[in-house]
């Protein structure tokens, strides 16, 4: 690592914190927290009066920064709460995407022109891998949290409880580059509703009598396990409940995979499950479809059994 990427870093680094963004050293040439994490943690320092999260011991402080910046190349993380920020990232399609899957971007275009809104130009940080960071300034009142394919596929935000990488950051894809300098637009009141809005979701009876449902035994089957694994869902201990969250939709995939439930009210049970439980939205929406994906994708060809 030179003393000149070091250098660049550390300025970066210093830039945000200039503008009032709180800032977290990441690991050289990763997304990932160089902090300490709960299981190491010194008690010491910001963490004296017990484990403090990253966004807790993000600073602005050039001493500090300094400071932390000295022993390595470190990339940037922005706390996004204390910033005062609502972060919204635009993300292209993944290789593992069906075909015809659109870019975050375009999919928020779409949004816009179905709602008849429009978007402010603002603050933009380019991504490597060829998305956008579009940062708002959060409104005032209840702080917002994080979502997850909230307003669409390849849609995620960033604000309490979570951090982006900042520009200047470089990763194996490349660098994290400014792309429009303009201080942040203020978070449009339609972009607020609709990300804090709570879930809509509908109850639904199991439907084993649609044409080409599975039926008898092997309808039983699907239907208790889908009653047990919601309920094993609302029931999850604080702390455990997203493992079990996890867990329940991977053996529900199991049973799409085989043609014995249907993914629309796996879906919803396990939605209705993790409302129950506690979970917001934007913890356990994206857990159930990734789980979920991984499962079909892993099961398929499988047959339930009684």
């Amino acid at each position: 690592m030179t003393h000149q990427l070091l250098s660049a870093l550390l300025t970066a680094a210093l830039a945000a914190a200039a503008r009032g963004w709180p800032v977290i050293p990441l690991r050289p040439g990763s997304k990932v927290s160089a902090l300490h994490g709960e299981t190491h943690c010194p008690r010491t320092g910001d963490c004296a009066d017990g484990h403090a999260k990253p966004e807790q011991r993000a600073t602005t402080d050039p001493d500090r920064i300094c400071a932390a910046w000295a022993p390595r190349a470190y990339n940037i993380g922005l706390a996004t709460g204390p910033a005062g920020l609502v972060v919204v990232d635009l993300d292209p399609p993944k290789p593992s995407d069906p075909p015809g899957t659109h870019h975050g971007c375009e999919i928020l275009h779409n949004l816009c022109t179905t709602l008849g809104e429009t978007l402010p130009e603002t603050h933009t940080v380019a991504t490597p891998s060829g998305g956008l960071h579009l940062y708002f300034a959060a409104p005032p009142g209840a702080p917002m949290r994080c979502t997850a394919d909230t307003l669409g596929r390849h849609i995620d935000t960033r604000a309490w409880g979570g951090y982006v990488v900042a520009p200047g950051s470089i990763t194996p894809a490349g660098r994290y580059e400014i792309a429009d300098d303009r201080p942040p637009a203020p978070l449009p009141a339609w972009l607020h509703a609709r990300l804090t809005a709570p879930p809509t979701i509908k109850a639904v009876p199991l439907r084993p009598h649609v044409s080409g449902a599975p039926t008898g035994r092997r309808a039983a089957y699907a239907a208790a396990a889908l009653r047990n694994e919601r309920r094993n869902v609302e029931t999850a201990a604080e702390g455990g409940r997203n493992k079990v969250l996890v867990r329940a939709a991977r053996a529900l995939g199991r049973l799409i995979a085989s043609g014995d439930l249907d993914r629309d009210e796996v879906e919803e049970a396990l939605s209705w499950g993790a409302e129950a439980a506690g979970l917001k939205p934007y913890e356990y929406r994206s857990a159930i479809t990734s789980a979920l994906n991984w499962s079909i994708t892993n099961n398929s060809g499988t047959r339930a059994t009684a």
